[in-house]
């Protein structure tokens, strides 16, 4: 099958098309033929070195697949050989086929193309475990989300909106405010012209936000506090803006405010298949009567996966890339 690899640590460049056999599901796994692949910022981590897949993963890189179920082990499962489904894996997604532990397998949701499906898995148990799990957003409770207009984002955006919480979000330009008021933020922040803290005081009444999702770390956590309500939480699911931070520690003693953050690849299957039941029973439904839906920004042939990587650290897309093999 055909497949992309890294050839070696670098820039996009390293991607290349490459040949490898057909991988062999174990019990408890099924083979996909994958239609289509998600493009992900740990992909672009793994390629430039900076994030090793977890022990016994493939060293292709991809996270999310959507396809047909060609073979495998679908004893007990709801899944039978031919089903179309879309899948969190720990690695392999960037080929014709793929394994995938049918415990972390869902159904397409209805109405959507398999192109659409592919974006789901990643971001969605992403979202899923960080925001409500987590960062246990609940009740009325506000959110804050930077980086909007990323998959993650607009995932995120959408879906607390849709579950009755009020958003706000951090993007790079005036024209991603646009979009991601369209998906439901109360308000865009631009966060090269605006400071996030003094809007998001100024939008709630000097109050602050009861959770922020946050993708950038660094010296945003210190301006993150400030941006809290009491009692609030900071979930941090990546580091681009470095992984040093330096905060008032007494503040968060005297709020009681929480700075915390995970990674889902390592994960077990087991947890991953909780979150797995959550998504199909609570969130699939709103995604198939269209309350919620992927945003597809560019969608690539598999032997594109550079020109992918880069339109990702560009910063240009809105939503999701994916790829098709």
């Amino acid at each position: 099958m055909r497949v992309i690899e890294i050839k070696e640590p670098g820039g996009p460049e390293v991607l290349v098309i490459g040949q490898r056999p057909q991988p062999t599901p174990v019990a408890g796994e099924v083979l996909i033929k994958v239609a289509a692949a998600g493009i992900n910022r740990p992909d672009v981590f793994q390629r430039m070195g900076n994030y090793a897949p977890p022990r016994g993963a493939s060293d292709i890189p991809g996270l999310e697949v959507a396809g047909e179920i060609v073979g495998g082990d679908v004893t007990g499962s709801a899944f039978k050989v031919g089903d179309q489904v879309c899948a969190l894996v720990a690695g392999g997604g960037y080929a014709e086929y793929c394994v995938a532990p049918i415990a972390q397998c869902l159904p397409i949701p209805d109405g959507l193309s398999l192109i659409e499906a592919a974006g789901l898995p990643e971001t969605y148990f992403t979202v899923w475990s960080n925001i409500f799990d987590r960062g246990g957003l609940s009740g009325t409770e506000s959110l804050l989300v930077h980086g909007g207009a990323s998959g993650i984002g607009t995932t995120a955006i959408q879906l607390a909106t849709a579950m009755g919480h009020q958003v706000f979000a951090t993007v790079g330009s005036d024209a991603r405010v646009k979009a991601v008021e369209a998906l439901g933020a109360k308000k865009g922040i631009n966060y090269k012209t605006q400071d996030f803290v003094e809007e998001i005081k100024s939008l709630t009444d000097n109050r602050g936000v009861d959770v922020i999702l946050d993708m950038v770390a660094g010296d945003y956590i210190a301006r993150d506090i400030k941006a809290l309500a009491d009692d609030g939480r900071v979930v941090i699911i990546a580091t681009l803006g470095g992984t040093k931070s330096a905060f008032n520690a007494n503040e968060l003693m005297r709020r009681r405010l929480t700075v915390t953050g995970s990674t889902l690849r390592p994960r077990s299957i087991a947890f991953k298949e909780a979150i797995a039941q959550k998504l199909q029973t609570l969130v699939w439904p709103l995604l198939s009567n269209g309350k919620i839906k992927p945003i597809i920004h560019a969608t690539l042939p598999l032997e594109q996966a550079a020109q992918g990587h880069a339109m990702m650290e560009a910063g240009e897309q809105i939503g999701k890339i994916i790829m098709t093999p």
